[in-house]
Order: C-alpha cells, then structure tokens, then sequence
C-alpha cells in the first residue's frame, strides 16, 4: 500500500495528529526516509498500530503474526501455490472454523480458493503486514540437502540449481554470509544469520568444482586460479529486484574455500532511526553531520556495522545540491547521486592516492571506506580542515582509543583538534525474538550470582529482565535480528583542548564521561532494560568500563 494512502488511513482513523504528519513528511523529505519508519521510530505509533489501521480500512480483523505464530503443519495447509499466488496463510485454526490473513484481503477468488481447502468449515479473512506474511512463507521450504539430493537425482543442470537453491534460502533467512567449506568428502555449506554460524547442508565433493566454477564465472574470477585469492562480486536476481554479492575465495589444505557476503537491500531505506541510537545519540549525530566541515569517525572491529552506519548517514546527507564522492574498498551499495570509486591495488589507485585526487573534485562530503595508514589519516585531516565534511571507518576498541591511535599515527595534535567533530564506536547485539520474549524477574541476590560483573548496574531490589524460549519462528535461537549498541565521543572545546596534550584513552573517556556520554556497555545495558537483548549477548560483544 502506498504511503499516501497510509497516511489517509491514519489521519482519517484519529491514530496520529495532522502535525505528527506535517513532522512525518518533513522528516521523510530531509532524511529520505518514510512517513511510516518516522512514525514507527519516534515512538508515534506501533507497527501493529498500522497494521490494526489498515485492517480497519479493509474492513477486517487485524493478525498480529509477531504475537502468535501459526504452526509448520497449520502453514502447510495451505498448498504453496495457492499461499504465495494469493499471500495467504492460516492464523489460526479449530475444529469448525479457520482464520486465515493476507496483506490482500480484497483479492477476488481469495475466499473461493480457502473453501476448496477448508471444505465446510467457517473461514474468515484477517490482514497483516506484508513482511510478517513473507516471514510465514519460509515453511514451505524444504531441508536444503533434500533439495540437493533432488537436483542430484534429475541429473540436469546440478551447479547451478544446487547454486539457486543455496541464494534463495540464504536470503530467506536474512543471511549475511554464505560459507561452502570444502572437506575431505564432501562441502559444508553454512549461513551466518544475526552474527552466528549455522550449518545449512552439506554436498557432495564431486559437485563441487562445478559449483565453484559457475560462481567463478558469475563473480568475473579465473578458472584456471587456484592456488591464489580471488575476489568479485556477484549481482543476483530474484522475484522483487536484484541482490548485490560479494564474493571471495581462498585455497585451503581441501580445495577452494568461498565466502559471499550477502549486501542486504534494507540498507537503501535505512535512516537514524533505524540505527538503534538513544535520543540523545541520535541528536549527538545530526548536529555533527549538519556542520559544513569536519570529520566523523565510526570505529569497531569487523563486521560491527560501521559501513551501515555510515551508508545511513551518507543517505541524510545526498542531496542534489551536494557533491558527494565515496571511495571504498570494495563499493558495497551503490547510492543515486554519489560518485563511487573502488580502491584498485593493481593501478595503484589506493586510499591515499584516491584520496589525495578526490579534494580535486570540488566534493562537499567525502566518504572514505576505511583510514589504514599514516598517509591516508593525514590527507583525511585535511580535507576536513579546508572545508569539507568527511566520514571514514577506523579500527579501534573503543571511541576513546581512536583518537590516541590518530595521534600514534602521527596527525598533529592541533590538526585533529581543529578537524574532528565526532568519534564513535558500535557493536552489534543479537536481538531478542519477539515471537517467544518474555519478562523474568530476578532478586539482587540471583542477580550476583547469575551477573556478578553486571549487578552494580542494576541497584534495585528487583530487576525485571527479558528473555526467549525459542520458537519456529527463530529456528529455536530465542533471538531474531540484531540492533547495534554505541559509545559516541562529541567533541568538546574541552576535548579539544584536552586532544592538544596527546592525552591517553582514559584521560578522554573520563572527560567524556563526565559530559554525560555511555560506554558500548552502558548503552547496551540500556538495551537490556528495554527488552531488546540480553544481559548474556551484551557481555558476549562488550565489557564494563574499567573503573
């Protein structure tokens, strides 16, 4: 359903204010984002919320399917083609009658095609939200290596079947990276979904070359390497656009390794919001990024985030009226309206040296991917100091690290002083599963014993946590997703006097934490409280501060 309706409905059903609205739409244009994440994110209205307020539009009831899930054996009712051909699924179901729900409940031939399976019983139609729906629709597939070994049997085409099947799956269970571990025997396949390692299936070694050299192929590498790394990129279709991949592949003691980074979609529509930042944070952030000039640094080990959070802060700032120009090593999401360059050892074009050009292209913004080296900071340096805004990555623990490794590296302390306008760090947390979440209440005493490390935080007598039994829904995880914690540094005329005596990381965290600024493990406790993740998950990604 388009906003512009959306926006109707709402206004029309008194769920939001014509001002929350004008806000909504403001916020929207500046930040290209929509009216719906706007309202969702600022805590205006729920997504269930909009979900009960399109139902109404509809005239039907409304099926929260994050609250209460449907079964595999109750989804499988419904045969596939008619589920996806129709974007039904069973709600729930007794004796006499069954609830079904689709995001197109005016659909003809919808209510004709549920009597044909449900003969005699009472159906009736509910709506839910379209992304709930397609979560539904990954019952209908079948164990991965049963598919294999149908492929196997029909002796057609077996790479690049055994190939799609893998893509497909890995997409549907929002998979960051897809592993193909060559053993002895046979080849491991592994997802990583929300930071974790599961295995998906396993093939026969004798396929494999086949399938290496389809996605050698398809990744523009050569077949006649194998004893040399190799990397490429892969763009795949699917039923609702193209996916981005990035591919690399390594020899090892059995064969040839390949890692595919999946580059998810999301990322075009991410905005502040999205990020998991606090209020405070979040203004933190906007204040930095509006000033002309400056330098914002996102620091983190990899796979952190960092390059989400700056592609969500390079998406506010891309306006017609901007030059923006990224160099990255590799370019993983393309932006309309940004001018792109791929780092390219081979021509010598490195950061430095790409860098070093870009100030030549009369850019306003600059995103550097990654300052590896004394050259590249000092360049960076001043770009910001002669009038431009510029965002880069940096590997550090923590934001208060960074800025005496800047200094190690040899930027002039008044340099950094005059240029550096915020320094952050992040972590990713698994998110609880909202579907099997629920609260727990824990005395001070469990506390010590459970939390000792954890317990100051908590000074209450009693402390009411969250946590998941695991379900269908999570593939038994207890955790679905995953949102970022934060440690942001803003830089001070304190700070800034205090970066002119090359100070250590404790000297900046005690005056920052004295400006009222969270570690990664305050924030992320934070999170706990809220019910987002985990005392266990937080300590696995971050510690407390050192007193």
């Amino acid at each position: 359903m388009k906003e512009e309706k959306i926006k109707d409905i709402l206004i029309g059903g008194n769920y939001v204010t014509a001002e929350d609205i004008k806000k909504a739409e403001e916020y929207a244009k500046n930040y290209h984002t929509s009216i719906s994440d706007y309202l969702v994110g600022k805590k205006i209205i729920s997504r269930d919320i909009i979900g009960q307020a399109i139902a109404e539009f509809f005239k039907v009831p409304y099926a929260d399917l994050n609250s209460y899930q449907p079964s595999r054996e109750q989804v499988l009712k419904i045969p596939e083609n008619i589920a996806k051909d129709y974007r039904v699924v069973i709600f729930k179901e007794d004796k006499k009658s069954v609830s079904t729900t689709t995001d197109e409940p005016a659909r003809e031939n919808l209510l004709g095609e549920l009597k044909k399976i449900f003969g005699g019983k009472k159906i009736t139609i509910s709506f839910s939200l379209p992304e709930d729906i397609n979560a539904m629709f990954v019952y209908y597939r079948k164990a991965l290596e049963t598919r294999f070994a149908e492929i196997v049997k029909k002796q057609k085409k077996v790479a690049p079947e055994i190939i799609g099947q893998i893509f497909e799956d890995a997409l549907a269970y929002h998979c960051s990276d897809i592993h193909f571990d060559p053993q002895e025997k046979e080849v491991v396949v592994r997802f990583r979904i929300d930071g974790v390692l599961h295995e998906a299936g396993r093939i026969l070694k004798e396929y494999y070359e086949n399938i290496l050299n389809r996605i050698k192929v398809q990744a523009r590498l050569r077949l006649d390497e194998h004893f040399a790394a190799q990397d490429g990129a892969i763009r795949y279709k699917t039923d609702t656009g193209m996916v981005d991949m990035r591919v690399s592949i390594a020899p090892i003691i059995d064969g040839e390794k390949i890692v595919i980074r999946v580059l998810s979609e999301y990322i075009h529509s991410l905005s502040l919001v999205d990020l998991g930042l606090s209020p405070q944070d979040e203004k933190t952030i906007e204040r930095a990024i509006n000033k002309p000039f400056g330098m914002i640094l996102v620091t983190g080990p990899t796979g952190s985030g960092k390059t989400t959070t700056l592609y969500a802060l390079l998406k506010i700032l891309n306006q017609s009226d901007m030059n923006v120009t990224t160099i990255e090593d590799p370019v993983e999401y393309k932006i309309i309206g940004a001018n792109q360059i791929q780092v390219n050892p081979q021509t010598n074009l490195t950061f430095a040296r790409g860098l070093r050009s870009l100030v030549r292209q009369d850019p306003d913004i600059i995103l550097v991917g990654e300052i590896r080296d004394q050259e590249t900071a000092e360049i960076a340096v001043n770009a910001a100091l002669t009038g431009h805004l510029l965002l880069s990555t940096f590997h550090a623990n923590d934001a208060a690290t960074g800025i005496p490794r800047l200094l190690d590296m040899g930027v002039e302390p008044f340099l950094l002083s005059s240029t550096l306008e915020l320094i952050f760090a992040q972590r990713l947390v698994r998110r609880l599963c909202e579907s099997c979440r629920y609260s727990k209440s824990f005395s001070r005493e469990e506390m010590k014993k459970l939390f000792p490390e954890a317990v100051d935080y908590f000074p209450e007598r009693t402390v009411t946590l969250y946590q998941s039994k695991g379900c269908e829904s999570c593939s038994n995880t207890g955790y679905r997703g995953r949102t970022a914690i934060f440690e942001l540094i803003d830089i001070t005329p304190e700070l800034r006097e205090l970066i002119l005596k090359n100070p250590s990381s404790r000297e900046i965290w005690e005056l920052a934490k004295k400006q009222g600024r969270n570690s990664l493990f305050e924030d992320g406790l934070q999170k706990v409280r809220n019910g987002l993740t985990t005392v266990e998950e937080l300590f696995r990604v971050a510690s407390p501060p050192e007193s």
